[in-house]
């Protein structure tokens, strides 16, 4: 396995403009903060990300687990990210990402190439990011997992073998990135996690800016990732263990709110320390995998470590 030299210290991070979950935002940025990474925030129309209401509340009672999932301190500090000017003027991605020409266009080919020239710019753009991250909440299934410019952005990561991590409906963006040459999803043949059917919500399933509620998601995310991993790949929900974080390079996945410190903890790994798996043990991880440069380059010990 070849693995790109990364050097930047530089996070591009995709947010929903209708609610993230905030211990999904806090947990990762803890760890790039105290690491010295730059973050720079995304959203689909540039409009400020909000945070999902209960990810505030440490009274919330999670209803699939039966249990508050939101500590004092966690509220505490999303309630503070919430209002932080950090989130105050994300990137645009309409205004970034063009939108994909429809085939039926009288002048079809001409704006597929206009396309295809603005997506070669923005990947000479994205190469100042070392990686990407996707937040979770139930926001991501209006304004994210079916975006052709957020999976543009994941796809530009994916080609240059540059981590890419996903929390919870955030996952499922990664099974809808698709090549246009089979259609195939980027994690086919890949170990992930993500929210099991058992995890979630027979109703509120809300979001923040409408007083829709859903009921429960609109598809079961286990389907989908069980689905887009193929018959080579394997979906790992870990129900009835508190955390479920998978690495297999150059994802990595958390499976929900619990998990978010530990993907932080995992991205790190990845960026500095060269990890390239965790969190499932199987037959095709025999042998010594080849670590990204720059853990070797930083003169850092590259730690390959066989899951947990």
């Amino acid at each position: 396995m070849e693995v790109t030299t990364l050097m930047a210290k530089k996070v591009l991070c995709v947010l929903s403009e209708y609610g993230f979950w905030g211990e999904e935002l806090v947990g990762p940025l803890e760890s790039l903060d105290a690491h010295g990474y730059e973050v720079v925030f995304a959203s689909s129309t540039g409009r400020r990300p909000p945070a999902l209401p209960p990810s505030m509340d440490s009274s919330y009672v999670d209803p699939p687990l039966g249990r508050p999932v939101t500590s004092s301190d966690m509220a505490t500090k999303t309630k503070a990210w919430n209002q932080s000017e950090r989130l105050a003027k994300p990137v645009s991605l309409k205004q970034w990402v063009p939108e994909k020409p429809y085939r039926a266009s009288p002048d079809y080919l001409r704006e597929q190439e206009a396309y295809n020239n603005r997506i070669d710019e923005i990947s000479q753009e994205l190469d100042q990011y070392a990686a990407l991250l996707i937040v979770g909440g139930s926001g991501p299934i209006v304004d994210m997992v079916n975006n052709s410019r957020v999976h543009e952005l994941i796809l530009d990561f994916y080609r240059k073998n540059k981590p890419i991590a996903a929390e919870c409906y955030g996952v499922a963006c990664l099974a809808f990135a698709r090549s246009e040459e089979d259609r195939k999803s980027i994690i086919w043949g890949r170990h992930v996690t993500g929210h099991p059917i058992e995890y979630d919500y027979h109703d509120g399933t809300g979001f923040v800016g409408t007083d829709l509620n859903m009921g429960p998601p609109p598809y079961p995310l286990e389907y989908i990732l069980r689905d887009a991993v193929g018959p080579e790949g394997q979906f790992h929900g870990n129900v009835g263990h508190e955390t479920s974080v998978v690495v297999d390079y150059p994802f990595i996945t958390g499976r929900s709110t619990a998990d978010s410190v530990l993907t932080g903890k995992m991205l790190i790994e990845v960026l500095e320390e060269g990890r390239l798996y965790y969190g499932w043990r199987g037959p095709d991880r025999v042998g010594t995998p080849q670590l990204p440069k720059s853990a070797k380059a930083n003169g850092r010990k590259a730690a390959v470590a066989a899951g947990s």
